[in-house]
């Protein structure tokens, strides 16, 4: 199986801070990667320098096996990112964000309605997105991340903010998708990881410290649960 993600030795600089620090990871079709790690670890920006809008102090990433330092951010077709706190035009409706986002990458209507679709949207198409809650806004920058229906999904905290059912719904979209995509998961919710992913990357410091299944994990750390190795494994002796 072809690999359509690869990360050589990435690394990303803040002045003396290192946010990532030397991570390579090799990522293929049907994997639904949970990216987990403490605040800080380096998570947002290991996924910002994937989707091409922060670019990396050394290192490769190759999409597909092109590298992403070749093509532009506005024609990356093949990854549908959803950043944290993704950005929306509040003054438009639903629909008109999703139409103009659209439009961008030379998509028709027929990809918008299949996102609403999708995104289970429909009731609140034609609201303003400022007089959405913090859920639905949330479920309309998913909408916007499948438009072009990707072979690559970058999401970063996708159920942040969606009540149960909501985020039930948004879990049973990843894994349908995650059938055919590649999809990588931020995520601080360990049984979200647990749930619906079948390999967990755990990064802390800008480090990857275990890749595995979650049994990988835990086994690793010989611990019983998740929880436990994600403390044992991110946690320094002055931490503790």
């Amino acid at each position: 199986m072809a690999n359509n993600v690869e990360v050589y030795d990435l690394c990303k600089n803040y002045g003396s801070i290192r946010a990532a620090d030397h991570i390579s990871f090799k990522a293929g079709e049907g994997e639904i990667i949970a990216l987990l790690g403490p605040n800080g670890a380096g998570k947002s920006t290991l996924m910002n320098m994937m989707a091409g809008y922060l670019a990396p102090s050394s290192g490769d990433i190759f999409i597909l096996e092109r590298n992403i330092r070749d093509f532009p951010v506005e024609s990356k077709e093949s990854i549908g990112f959803l950043p944290e706190g993704a950005p929306l035009y509040p003054d438009l409706t639903v629909r008109e964000f999703l139409n103009y986002m659209a439009g961008l990458r030379l998509l028709g209507k027929e990809a918008v309605e299949k996102a609403v679709e999708a995104a289970k949207i429909e009731n609140v198409a034609n609201q303003k997105i400022e007089t959405l809650s913090k859920g639905y806004q949330r479920r309309v920058g998913f909408a916007q991340s499948v438009l072009a229906n990707p072979p690559i999904l970058l999401l970063d905290e996708p159920t942040d903010g969606l009540d149960p059912n909501q985020k039930r719904h948004i879990r049973e979209l990843i894994v349908r998708m995650g059938e055919k995509k590649t999809i990588m998961i931020s995520t601080h919710l360990l049984e979200e990881a647990e749930s619906i992913c079948n390999r967990i990357i755990l990064i802390n410091r800008g480090r990857i410290v275990a890749d595995g299944t979650a049994k990988d994990i835990v086994a690793k750390a010989g611990d019983a649960s998740l929880e436990k190795a994600f403390y044992q494994l991110t946690t320094t002796e002055d931490e503790a």
